[in-house]
């Protein structure tokens, strides 16, 4: 959800160097305030000074974010890889996905003051700005879930995403595999459509917040308080939908993990390894600043 750009930006970076692997993470990360400040611009069109005022707050938070953060995220994925030599389950996939969220109200809490800041100098042609950056967006989802299809091709749809985004972590998979994950796939509840409606009724929610900027103080509450609960609003029904939805992927992928060949398995394992390695590097203080803090 493309909300405001502080926390798109971090985590449309963060997200294509795990996808694209270890080395973009490597390469991305320092670069982190660059790419932050692009996406800013792409969706807000900003000014020279409100520019200016995002390379030194997201640089504050940038740093923070590294030598805070990327430890924590290092020790989750450490926890994670455990759980994997385990034996994956349910309860891991739940595990998971709850301590993404736990990380990313972290973040939000953290940098909710800044963004609100920014967002109080954002103006009515930078708000139309941002809508028509939405349209696109809102149109490509259609797209790729092929909600203006039937349903046949929805499940088809939904079953070549599950694929794909395995494929991203395990690499190469024989015919067979294919052919069961994409039937597993197609088999998840059609949650796209519902989850498109809930992406525009937290956008209605957002541009209906920046009507709502006559105090600074209150506004970065209320900006706080949306980021943090999402879910409020929704209709119950979309909320047990949801629910199921999230529980039958949880499924999938354990039944994916225990579909996988060992050197599969080991290949999986030796990607979060990378990852962690990398998290630690990035973490370390120079050694004249950790000089100096001594």
């Amino acid at each position: 959800m493309r909300l405001h750009f502080l926390l798109r930006a971090l985590a449309a970076a963060l997200c294509a160097a795990l996808l694209a692997g270890c080395s973009m993470l490597r390469i991305g990360y320092p670069q982190l305030d660059t790419i932050a400040g692009w996406t800013a611009d792409e969706y807000f069109d900003l000014d020279a000074q409100q520019r200016q005022e995002f390379r030194k707050r997201f640089a504050r938070f940038h740093e923070w974010h590294r030598y805070d953060q990327l430890p924590d995220y290092a020790d989750f994925l450490t926890q994670t890889k455990a759980r994997l030599d385990k034996g994956f389950t349910r309860e891991d996939v739940l595990w998971i996905t709850k301590g993404v969220q736990q990380r990313y109200r972290a973040v939000v809490t953290y940098a909710a003051d800044d963004a609100a800041a920014m967002l109080m100098t954002i103006t009515p042609e930078q708000l139309e700005n941002l809508r028509q950056q939405w349209d696109k967006a809102n149109r490509l989802f259609i797209r790729e879930y092929r909600l203006e299809s039937g349903v046949a091709e929805q499940r088809r749809a939904t079953g070549r995403r599950a694929l794909s985004r395995i494929r991203d972590w395990v690499g190469h998979l024989d015919d067979a595999q294919e052919k069961q994950i994409l039937a597993w796939g197609a088999e998840l509840p059609l949650m796209n459509a519902p989850r498109h409606q809930d992406r525009l009724r937290r956008q209605r929610e957002f541009l209906q917040l920046m009507e709502q900027r006559d105090d600074p103080a209150r506004f970065a509450s209320r900006l706080r308080h949306y980021l943090l609960n999402w879910e409020e609003g929704r209709d119950p029904a979309y909320d047990r939908m949801f629910d199921e939805w999230m529980e039958r992927q949880a499924d999938l992928y354990v039944k994916v993990y225990h579909l996988l060949l060992p050197h599969q398995r080991a290949a999986v394992a030796d990607r979060v390894q990378g990852y962690i390695n990398d998290l630690t590097r990035l973490a370390r203080r120079p050694a004249a600043h950790a000089t100096a803090e001594r």
